[in-house]
């Protein structure tokens, strides 16, 4: 397979796509994912994610790596926004962000030019904010750093990772060499890095070479990379979309990016933006992100409520209708109607996980 021809003087991007986004369920599904659907207004979070990076004195084309299986939705949604990306990588199986970064890096020459990593099911609403950063961590990434984005954390937050940085700036930036990655820390630690002012979420955005990567998985993860590369040799192309070769991709590990290279590299480092980020990672999120009246409600769709309070409404297929209750999250879709209370949907995970082990039988967990 040969690379896309990529001009070196400007950024790359490259998007994420494949995620199931279980935590939104029964809207996110794994046929279509939260990235693909328009749940914060007209476009999707895939389409919104594009359009963050069209400056064209800043950006070539972007590198899309989905999952096959959502082929049609991506070709479907590009032409929407009239994106025409550089490439549309499908993985034949899923393998984690490690490996889907270096289909990208190979597909863009695996030379010196700069790529910009981004999930597409995240949401960034000071995009002037976002872009600065993008600029003031260009220099770092070019002399060869693996710059990461950090959150600046605004509460105690137990459900990220962090990024733990140094006082020592790299480049001559306000890029910091990164010390260390943090799991999701329990209320007490995410207190205490609260209070240092020197650790911030972990956003799972990234700009560095793609030859700086790539070396790094040559020296971390030798065996995945010789297998991503030989996927990628072996790759068929069927007009934008480049297909890895099956069997070689399935043998390479599944794992992600911060795992399998940014916790081991050395030169890792870190810039911390404040830019109205979010991985709208459950529903209580992308309440928080819409916004409530001055009932604190938020309703999109059929609903009828009356003496109702403090709940988060999304009717997608059936009426939902409430009288006298608060604090409740309730979607439908089709059948299937979820209710949770609000500010306890990280549990939503669970119910889909059930469902899928049950079918579609009544389950008491």
């Amino acid at each position: 397979m040969t690379s896309i021809e990529i001009a070196t003087s400007k950024i790359t991007p490259m998007i994420l796509s494949g995620g199931a986004g279980t935590r939104l369920w029964p809207m996110s599904t794994n046929e279509c994912p939260k990235q693909f659907l328009p749940l914060l207004g007209d476009k999707t979070m895939f389409q919104m994610t594009l359009e963050r990076v069209t400056d064209p004195e800043m950006f070539m084309p972007p590198i899309i790596v989905g999952s096959s299986n959502h082929a049609e939705l991506m070709e479907q949604q590009l032409a929407e926004i009239d994106s025409d990306p550089a490439a549309i990588i499908l993985e034949p199986v899923a393998r984690n962000t490690a490996p889907a970064v270096a289909l990208a890096a190979l597909a863009a020459g695996a030379g010196d030019m700069p790529i910009l990593v981004m999930p597409s099911d995240h949401v960034i609403t000071d995009l002037s904010a976002f872009l600065n950063a993008v600029e003031l961590a260009l220099p770092a990434a070019t002399e060869g750093w693996l710059v990461t984005f950090g959150i600046q954390p605004t509460r105690p937050e137990t459900g990220y990772g962090y990024i733990a940085m140094s006082d020592e700036t790299v480049a001559g930036t306000s890029v910091y060499k990164t010390e260390a990655f943090i799991e999701k820390p329990d209320r007490t630690r995410a207190l205490q890095m609260l209070k240092t002012g020197q650790h911030v979420w972990n956003a799972g955005i990234f700009l560095f070479r793609a030859d700086a990567y790539l070396s790094a998985m040559q020296a971390f993860a030798p065996e995945m990379l010789a297998h991503v590369k030989a996927s990628f040799d072996g790759a068929s192309k069927q007009n934008a979309f480049v297909i890895p070769d099956v069997e070689h991709f399935a043998k390479a590990e599944s794992n992600s990016i911060d795992y399998a290279i940014m916790e081991k590299a050395e030169n890792v480092a870190t810039i911390a933006i404040g830019c109205g980020w979010s991985d709208v990672g459950s529903w209580d999120a992308l309440g928080d992100i819409a916004g409530y009246d001055k009932s604190g409600n938020n309703f999109s769709g059929e609903v009828i409520a009356i003496d109702s309070k403090n709940c988060l409404i999304r009717a997608n297929g059936a009426r939902i209708s409430l009288c006298g209750v608060q604090d409740l999250v309730v979607v439908s879709k089709g059948t299937e109607v979820m209710i949770v209370p609000r500010g306890e949907t990280q549990f939503v995970k669970k119910i889909a996980e059930a469902i899928a082990l049950s079918g579609k039988e009544s389950a008491n967990i």
